[in-house]
């Protein structure tokens, strides 16, 4: 896919433990590979893909980064300036599944802007499962974000993450278009659109303050 017209570049970050298959998400995503060999991510990587949106293409610039609580200070520099995040955590690890909202945290120290995530369970083929679906719907509740489990061995609801994510960021960049619109209009005296008419016509999406 040629990488040279877009309507949006957006940065994305994904976030989680070490080893909870991050790097074979983004890779299964953008390169349709997957790798047996693991090798940690030292410090951060990116990858950029266009996704097709509905009338829109948006250019993701996607952030892997080090899950490694020596490269967590590293990682957090790359915070500023994400509209997208997607947190990971193992089905088969206990500890990074309850380590997800030491990352949710560490999003809400370092931002205030407001973000769209998604909240991801990875290895979903294997069969010594650790944490239950109902637990990771819990969570992905309680900071008000989709939920979804993959296999990035098997290639299975990859596309889905970006998907989800997709959509709720054309809303945001959409609404964001919009309320610079109203300004620029509002300035040159052309005409002021009714605050309260305009919150009731702006769709909802699951971005927040995470």
């Amino acid at each position: 896919m040629s990488l040279g017209y877009y309507d949006w570049l957006v940065k994305v970050i994904v976030l989680g433990d070490s080893g909870v298959g991050k790097t074979n998400i983004l890779t299964q995503f953008c390169d349709s590979k997957f790798s047996q060999n693991y090798t940690a991510t030292i410090g951060v990587d990116f990858k950029i893909k266009i996704l097709n949106v509905q009338d829109k293409k948006i250019k993701l610039q996607i952030w892997d980064t080090a899950g490694q609580e020596r490269f967590r200070n590293i990682t957090q520099t790359y915070y500023k300036g994400a509209y997208g995040i997607i947190f990971v955590y193992s089905l088969v690890d206990r500890n990074s599944f309850n380590n997800v909202e030491g990352w949710i945290k560490s999003i809400l120290e370092s931002s205030t802007d407001e973000v769209c995530s998604i909240l991801v369970g990875n290895k979903l083929d294997s069969q010594d499962r650790r944490v239950s679906t109902a637990e990771g719907e819990k969570l992905a509740q309680k900071y008000n974000m989709p939920f979804i489990e993959t296999s990035a061995l098997e290639n299975k609801n990859i596309q889905d993450i970006f998907d989800r994510l997709g959509q709720n960021l054309k809303i945001r960049l959409d609404n964001e278009g919009q309320k610079l619109s109203n300004n620029m209009n509002t300035q040159s005296g052309q005409f002021k659109l009714n605050q309260e008419t305009n919150k009731t016509q702006q769709p909802q999406s699951s971005c927040n303050s995470c």
